[in-house]
């Protein structure tokens, strides 16, 4: 009706709620009209903090880990991936990539926000943050000089300008915390949690990321144990796991599974997952375990072709993280349908999606009814299913409109999916901002 037309087709940009909590508004009997309670609940929603339940940011304290400023919003993959839909032939992606990021942004601006109207979702969504930050003068007159101009303000301040600039993200978008992705296997990342754990500030809570675990990666899982000094058994591995817990206090583990994911009906016995493996490609990206292989790991060359202690049969995802999870009373996020690298010359940028198998998801819910798993899928051919499984299944909850569903046409239909088949049993978004 009109009420839900005036929610979800406007735009709703936080600001705190006019209304009092003592407001006897929404109890009285008369004088209230359609219009009225229209009106109070806008309010109330605007005027809600939130909680970002995935994101890939990481706080200031971690140094060129944090991305932030206007070269990173324009060189984000989804803007690059729009670049290249119309990129003179001449210009190869090699060639772009060679750029420094300055440049990058320069081509991606003169491209998509003044040779052509920004009007996907992507483009928009840089000038909704401008917008915010009050820069709307200069987007009107495509002044990229001075949204620069605004950024370096911060950045001549050093640490202490990122941090005031992150406080003033947080304050504008009314976000009261959000989850970061940490794969602290990866040495860049790792420097920030040991010897010493660095300060950050409660705007940011960490998350674990375990692919490997997750697919049965065995190369990838040794290389990471005995670089940091553990034996190579499955018990070694979960205290891996659980030293690294307690390093970060995440709030739940993550994994994006890999496209071809399959985990076979049970035949009584315990749960084996078809090793597919990781796709590299993927994990070559900033934080990855792999990096562990090539940085930290050069006593491990060869380590395939020395005998394992870690049985060859054993299942990680059983016998390691589902364990760890239990154990810690730890929810495991699960990211479902990327096909990585479809167009492996453009990086990030190049990832496609695949329908995913929800029957898996449903024997990992039957399968640990003690473990919480938070879903998401990539797919808009999932969405009615997973909604599905998510009502017969109380440890399965699921959240967001992930990457290509991230639209405002498809949020709206998978969302009102949601109300109707879930009432509020669900995380209707989050920003896998980074």
């Amino acid at each position: 009706g009109p009420l839900s037309e005036q929610i979800v087709g406007g735009t709703l940009h936080y600001k705190k709620c006019p209304i009092p909590y003592n407001s006897h508004l929404m109890t009285t009997n008369t004088g209230v009209n359609v219009d009225d309670i229209a009106s109070a609940i806008i309010s109330e929603v605007r005027g809600q903090e939130v909680i970002d339940l995935h994101t890939h940011l990481l706080p200031p304290s971690h140094g060129s880990l944090c991305l932030w400023g206007i070269d990173e919003l324009l060189t984000y993959h989804y803007l690059v991936a729009e670049y290249f839909m119309s990129a003179p032939a001449e210009v190869t992606p090699e060639d772009f990539y060679a750029l420094n990021k300055e440049k990058q942004a320069d081509i991606v601006w003169e491209a998509l926000f003044i040779k052509q109207s920004p009007i996907s979702e992507a483009t928009r969504g840089v000038l909704t943050t401008l917008s915010a930050l009050g820069l709307g003068a200069y987007v009107k007159s495509r002044d990229l000089a001075s949204i620069r101009r605004f950024y370096n303000k911060f950045v001549k301040h050093g640490l202490q300008g990122v941090e005031i600039f992150a406080q003033l993200v947080y304050k504008i978008s009314g976000v009261r915390y959000a989850i970061m992705t940490n794969i602290p296997f990866d040495s860049n990342e790792s420097q920030h949690w040991r010897p010493q754990k660095k300060d950050y500030p409660n705007t940011f809570k960490s998350a674990l990321r375990v692919d490997p675990l997750l697919a049965g990666d065995k190369k990838t899982i040794e290389a990471a144990l005995k670089s940091s000094g553990y034996g190579t058994t499955l018990s070694d591995a979960r205290q891996y796991l659980h030293d690294w817990c307690d390093t970060i206090s995440p709030q739940y583990m993550m994994a994006s599974t890999p496209h071809d994911f399959y985990i076979p009906p049970s035949d009584g016995g315990s749960m084996r997952v078809k090793k597919t493996g990781v796709n590299e490609s993927a994990l070559q990206a900033p934080f990855a375990f792999t990096e562990v292989v090539a940085n930290d790991c050069s006593e491990c060359d060869g380590v395939d072709d020395v005998p394992s202690i870690i049985n060859e049969n054993s299942d990680f995802l059983v016998d390691v993280l589902m364990r760890v999870c239990e154990e810690r009373n730890l929810p495991l996020a699960l990211k479902i349908g990327a096909h990585r690298a479809v167009n492996p010359s453009l990086l990030q940028a190049g990832d496609g999606m695949a329908f995913a198998d929800t029957a898996s998801l449903a024997r990992l819910c039957t399968q640990f009814p003690k473990v919480k798993f938070l879903a998401t899928f990539l797919s808009r051919a999932n969405q009615h299913e997973a909604c599905v499984l998510a009502s017969k299944f109380r440890n399965l909850h699921l959240y967001g409109c992930w990457w290509y569903c991230n639209n405002p046409s498809i949020i709206d239909e998978i969302t009102r999916m949601r109300v109707e088949m879930l009432g509020t049993s669900f995380t209707a978004q989050h920003s896998d901002a980074r």
